[in-house]
């Protein structure tokens, strides 16, 4: 395995920096703290730089917050600072992974993304009689951080460049404690669960690392399993065969892998072999071989969403475009399954009142 070397230097080049800056404040040039960066734009970039290089850097405090769909998360966000560098890190080691990842996965990666994992479990749908769908349990809690730097220093060998990867990492230690629980693994002792886990959702970095972290589970499927047809978003994937008997054992061995490399638990529910026939969930919709649908939640959430829109726009909240862009987003989306039907019902039914003066 080819290893790297001396790369450090390129993290804080200027002009590494600057170009993490820009990508960072992308969308987020209305937010106070981004202004306030901006407005002295090169002293922050040169106070970063020096601090890079003098190994001083020492991430910020996060700010928390809760989403609630489509199911309850709490997402940290770091300082616009810290952003900057986790751009210009991930800048310098995102195309040396990116040769090594499965063609197959397709989270945070650029010419990826949701719908090409659509069509291509689309394809898979008319290809093969059975799918094993796997999910894992509280995966971005339970990532843990001596696996996760072991598997980069297998490839980095710049001690520089791991020393700030673990600062960052290390960096969301404890952050989400509280939304995992304890599980023990076969040779655990009674610190095990004192072990440093989880990465803060919100992050650039952890969203690379999630792959580079799975990256060995996609290696396991392809190499040992020889597995033709897989694919993975995130932490949910799905192995395809036509015979059911294989499936059953490949997620038994699955299941004793992840607990054995990775000390990663696959949901016991959401585990589970069925046809393709009765359509395959994944990503917000079921894929059957000669159509598409959309899954009801999603809809439920669409039209909570719509029913907010238009008492923001009736308080005089938000303009008739804020309101239009968030419906064609949705409505985007929606059109890769078969919801002609479905949008043109909702879209009848949706009447915006401007507000009273």
């Amino acid at each position: 395995m080819k290893t790297y070397r001396n790369l450090y230097p390129q993290v804080y080049d200027f002009e590494n920096l600057y170009h993490a800056y820009r990508a960072a404040r992308r969308a987020k040039r209305g937010r106070a703290e981004v202004a306030r960066f901006e407005a002295r734009v090169e002293d922050h970039l040169f106070a970063l730089q020096t601090e890079l290089r003098d190994a001083t850097y020492q991430p910020g405090v996060y700010r928390h917050f809760y989403i609630s769909e489509p199911k309850r998360r709490k997402i940290s966000a770091a300082p616009f600072r810290d952003r900057v560098v986790h751009h210009a890190l991930v800048n310098v080691i995102e195309p040396i992974y990116e040769r090594r990842f499965i063609h197959d996965s397709y989270a945070c990666r650029v010419g990826k993304g949701t719908h090409r994992a659509l069509d291509r479990c689309t394809e898979f749908v008319r290809k093969y009689r059975f799918v094993l769908q796997c999910d894992v349990a509280k995966f971005f809690p339970t990532i843990d951080h001596a696996i996760l730097l072991n598997i980069l220093g297998r490839t980095l060998t710049d001690p520089a460049l791991l020393r700030l990867c673990e600062r960052i990492i290390q960096s969301g230690a404890g952050i989400l404690d509280s939304e995992r629980a304890i599980h023990w693994f076969p040779g655990d002792d009674l610190f095990a669960p004192l072990r440093p886990q989880g990465l803060p959702i919100g992050n650039l970095t952890s969203q690379f690392w999630a792959n580079v972290y799975l990256n060995e589970i996609d290696q396991f499927i392809k190499r040992d399993l020889k597995c033709r047809a897989y694919l993975r978003y995130a932490d949910d994937f799905l192995l395809f065969h036509d015979d059911k008997r294989t499936l059953h054992t490949w997620m038994r061995t699955l299941q004793d892998v992840t607990a054995t490399r990775l000390r990663l638990l696959l949901h016991p529910a959401k585990c589970q072999v069925f046809p393709t026939s009765s359509g395959v969930p994944f990503l917000g919709f079921r894929h059957f071989a000669s159509h598409r649908r959309i899954k009801r939640p999603s809809v439920v959430r669409f039209r909570r969403r719509l029913r907010g829109l238009q008492q923001a726009y009736a308080e005089g909240q938000i303009s008739m475009e804020k309101a239009s862009a968030s419906i064609q987003s949705w409505c985007a989306h929606a059109a890769h399954g078969n919801t002609y039907r479905l949008r043109k019902q909702i879209l009848r039914q949706t009447i915006f009142r401007p507000a009273r003066i």
